[in-house]
């Protein structure tokens, strides 16, 4: 049998080397072209066919096996976050304002040492792996789908995708059948009203009042309208009127973020808040524009993949426990409309090493043991698919 967890310990120091390295010098999603490159000069060290650019800035890398196995998918994202690090450590960004806050550094490094696991192992390939190493996913449009209508899952059977997780304890596995994560829908919301002196309110159509208005009545879409069984957030990110304590202004903005996982009920709370809006500017007088951006589709597992992961991670003897619902977004979820596969979360909080920060915080970091646990699960997935086979004697 194959001792995955051994052949990933046995490359732990060399992905610390490559994720300290990709963390030092990040870059902002659509603009990874150091860390393409960077990529792309790690596979032309081995026999895999790469294809790039694949959409915009991704990367495709094929290892065609021997046998008559199935074509598996593989992905990892490499793209960063406009975030000034506080960390205190020998690899911190060198990039100002620009940070791996969500371990995607430790994502590519982890693909990476798949792949050079890999090409140990092509006696034993039996299928094909194709591994996707895609650019922004942390600002939509996302790129998998401009990886997809390039076509980097032409005859890719099944695909699975991995995060690092620090609000999980290094050494486990997270996932579950059907809808995991949600959509992360945005919008933007201006309130025009008449600006006047703020002695003289009744000379004036307050946006900041009708703003406020609009704000409270938007918390009872959830709480008042929306089955209690079914999950749905808005949740208020920015509000923004006025320069001056005693002027009234002319208009009002805000932002914020609505996350579901039925089409149905994104599309119920849309339409809730354009009808705030509708009865506030017959009461008040005042006209709004509200631009509504949905986002990336529910991460929602095949039940057949997510089984192969639960099974992968027992068999490896990590502890595996089913995720719970979450409002985070993955453009992962784009593969998944194709392709039926599953996503998991690694996990690689540790409190005695400072990794358990959320992700996206300055202090965001990772207990780098957990991408030997990331790898084993994948190539463990790629066995019980049957992409691997014992070699004969």
């Amino acid at each position: 049998m194959f001792d995955w967890f051994q052949l990933a310990n046995d490359k732990e120091n060399t992905m610390v080397q490559v994720r300290r390295y990709l963390h030092q010098y990040p870059e902002l999603s659509f603009e990874e072209h150091h860390t393409h490159d960077y990529i792309m000069n790690q596979l032309s060290q081995l026999s895999c066919e790469v294809r790039s650019p694949v959409g915009r800035n991704g990367i495709v890398a094929t290892f065609t096996g021997r046998g008559d196995g199935p074509t598996i998918a593989l992905r990892a994202d490499f793209d960063a976050l406009p975030i000034d690090e506080l960390n205190d450590v020998s690899y911190k960004s060198k990039n100002a304002g620009v940070m791996h806050a969500c371990g995607h550094d430790g994502h590519t490094a982890i693909l990476l040492g798949v792949a050079e696991i890999i090409e140990s192992h092509l006696q034993s390939l039996n299928g094909n792996v194709v591994l996707i190493f895609q650019y922004g996913e942390e600002i939509m449009p996302g790129g998998s789908q401009e990886m997809i209508d390039d076509g980097c899952l032409q005859d890719v059977d099944r695909i699975y995708g991995n995060h690092l997780w620090s609000g999980y304890p290094t050494g486990t596995i997270y996932s579950r059948s059907g809808p995991m994560m949600a959509s992360p829908d945005e919008f933007n919301i201006t309130i025009h009203g008449k600006g006047g002196h703020g002695a003289k309110p009744h000379e004036t159509i307050d946006p900041v009042v009708i703003m406020a208005e609009f704000i409270m009545s938007a918390q009872k879409i959830v709480s008042r309208t929306i089955d209690p069984v079914k999950q749905a957030v808005v949740s208020f990110g920015m509000i923004q009127a006025g320069s001056a304590d005693n002027v009234i202004p002319d208009s009002a903005i805000c932002r914020g973020t609505v996350r579901t996982f039925d089409t149905e009920i994104q599309n119920h709370v849309m339409t809730k808040l354009d009808k705030i809006l509708q009865g506030l500017s017959l009461a008040n007088d005042i006209t709004y524009s509200m631009d509504y951006i949905k986002g990336y589709l529910p991460v929602n597992n095949n039940p057949y993949c997510s089984d192969v992961i639960k099974q992968a991670a027992n068999d490896i003897n990590l502890r595996y426990n089913e995720s719970e619902l979450m409002m985070v977004g993955e453009d992962f979820s784009h593969y998944l409309k194709v392709r039926p596969g599953a996503f998991f979360l690694t996990g690689c909080g540790n409190s005695e090493k400072g990794t358990d920060y959320p992700h996206h915080s300055p202090k965001f970091d990772i207990d780098e043991k957990a991408m030997k646990y990331a790898v084993s699960e994948f190539l463990k997935i790629l066995e019980l698919e049957n992409v691997f086979i014992e070699p004969k004697q």
